[in-house]
């Protein structure tokens, strides 16, 4: 059987610099990162060191003072070693979202008044756009970052000791991260050296983690401390993937012990198991194997690994672990995959918190929570109903300094210390954290009763060629939109009935009034969460 959770042990690093130099100490010449097209060129951790610290030279020597830097573009190591050093040099990192229309990306550049930017071939466009709005901004392009760290190393061989001198306090501000916009309000959250470096550091002492795939857009901050950041702490080897569509290849290819995933992508690696055995007439088989494992996991005896050896060789062969973040996950699909041998560790977190706020430690779950509060924040619960449910307020070393030229939101985000989420939830008598909604979709009925959107969809997405679904309210009545399997001939026939039979399973009040049909996906952020606020419109509906 698994073995408690034993916290792990890690010095107390309160910048970016700290961190990368404890990995640099402690790694040397292991493995830490890979560069070149197919992933194949190693970096060591003293290598992946000086190139952060030349580059961070180089940038400091182009500008005047500590600036505010961009990125955008695909994940690449060049992507990761260019915000390292942006940050590690005491400038400021402006990760950027490519998938962004030119307009907003233009005005973020604008508002954030960036000195530099670094870009993919792929963002081409838009440097050219703003070539035509100012040519004061220096652009860099990523491919370059080699040579660019060559230049900054001749300045250290030349006496400049620039870098030596821009130390990085826990105080200063490292990043300015836009949130992702499900509401359609973006804000520039001010996150500081110390709020990045502490939220890695103790979400790295709740779960123990080795060699990584990272597959989320590194402009988001979930990857920041669920990867990037931890790989100098736990000093394990990570790759890059630059396309979410090519995760099963790429699990084969690099046979990663863990990734972080956001949970359309855990369901989506989920229905493949189900739906290759399907294809391949094992479903039986796939039963009657679980059935075994869970007698002899209450036994003592985990053979899971072995009898899903064939499901485990799907992703590579060493895949044990999934931290899960950016939205709720099905806990029947959390369950499923333990059952098969893959542990997935849910948590919670906000952009404004660094991001993460709790986690679940491995083997340690309460299915259905998040995990507890990380060691870095305290988190209570405001206005709490007679169920325990209220508003969750987090304080602590890993919450915003605030939004970036924007003191009337900052103001309205605190109560005195406490950062005001947004989120509603509940800690139960062991300290576990249970996350029911979000305060900005919850629908509020005529007979004051409230219901969650968010516990509706994680229960009709198991509606079995249900691909997608939103809740929410519309003419004072509960709506449920639906994107179906399109491969299931009779889905749309099917639908109404099961959505009678769900309505018997819940309270009245919380019954599916009507319901309507998409011919195409919702849209969707980076991360995979459903754009909310588009939903009164009728585009792709039937």
């Amino acid at each position: 059987m698994p073995k408690k959770f034993v916290e792990n042990e890690f010095p107390e690093v309160k910048t970016i610099r700290e961190l990368i130099e404890y990995g640099k100490n402690k790694g040397k010449n292991k493995n830490c990162l890979f560069k070149g097209k197919d992933n194949d060129e190693p970096l060591s951790f003293n290598c992946v060191y000086d190139l952060v610290r030349d580059l961070g030279t180089y940038l400091l020597s182009i500008n005047d003072k500590r600036s505010n830097i961009a990125i955008i573009g695909e994940n690449s190591t060049e992507w990761i070693l260019s915000c390292l050093s942006i940050m590690c040099s005491g400038n400021v990192a402006i990760p950027l979202d490519r998938d962004l229309n030119d307009e907003e990306l233009l005005a973020m550049i604008s508002k954030c008044e960036c000195t530099t930017i670094f870009y993919s071939d792929k963002c081409c466009d838009l440097i050219d756009k703003l070539a035509k709005t100012s040519n004061k901004i220096k652009t860099i392009n990523l491919k370059d970052v080699y040579d660019l760290a060559d230049e900054g190393r001749k300045f250290i061989e030349n006496g400049n000791c620039i870098y030596d001198v821009q130390i990085p306090q826990p105080d200063d501000l490292a990043s300015i991260i836009f949130t992702s916009g499900t509401s359609g309000d973006k804000k520039g959250v001010m996150l500081t050296q110390k709020n990045l470096a502490s939220d890695a550091l103790y979400a790295c002492k709740n779960v123990n983690a080795s060699n990584t795939l990272i597959l989320l857009p590194l402009h988001h901050s979930f990857i920041w401390s669920a990867a990037m950041l931890p790989m100098f702490l736990y000093v394990v080897e990570a790759h890059v993937s630059s396309n979410m569509r090519r995760i099963v290849k790429d699990l084969q290819r690099f046979k990663p012990q863990n990734i972080s995933a956001v949970p359309m992508m855990v369901e989506m690696l989920y229905s493949s198991i189900w739906n290759t055995a399907r294809k391949n007439n094992q479903s039986g088989k796939l039963r009657n194997g679980l059935m075994l494992s869970r007698i002899l996991m209450k036994l003592g005896i985990d053979k899971r690994r072995e009898i899903f050896a064939d499901i485990h060789n799907q992703f590579g062969g060493n895949l044990e672990l999934i931290i899960c973040g950016g939205a709720a996950l099905d806990p029947e699909i959390q369950k499923g995959l333990y059952d098969l041998g893959i542990d997935v560790v849910c948590g919670y977190g906000i952009t404004e918190c660094s991001p993460i706020v709790a986690v679940e430690h491995n083997n340690e779950h309460r299915y259905g929570s998040v995990g507890k509060p990380l060691g870095c924040n305290e988190v209570r619960i405001a206005d709490e109903d007679d169920k325990g449910i209220g508003e969750i307020l987090v304080k602590g070393a890993n919450v915003m300094k605030g939004y970036y030229k924007d003191q009337e939101s900052t103001n309205e985000s605190f109560d005195s210390e406490w950062f005001k989420t947004g989120d509603f939830g509940r800690i139960d008598k062991n300290g576990f954290l249970f996350v029911t909604g979000r305060k900005k979709n919850l629908i509020v009925l005529s007979n004051g009763e409230n219901v969650s959107p968010e516990e509706l969809e994680q229960k009709l997405m198991r509606i079995p060629y249900v691909k997608e679904v939103a809740v929410y309210e519309s003419d004072r009545m509960i709506t449920a939109e639906f994107y179906l399997d399109e491969t299931v001939e009779d889905a749309e026939i099917r639908l109404k009935e099961d959505v009678n039979k769900f309505n018997k399973t819940i309270p009245t009040y919380k019954n599916i009034a009507r319901y309507k049909v998409r011919d195409i996906p919702f849209e969707k952020t980076t991360t995979m969460k459903i754009k909310k606020y588009l939903l009164n419109s009728d585009k792709g509906k039937k």
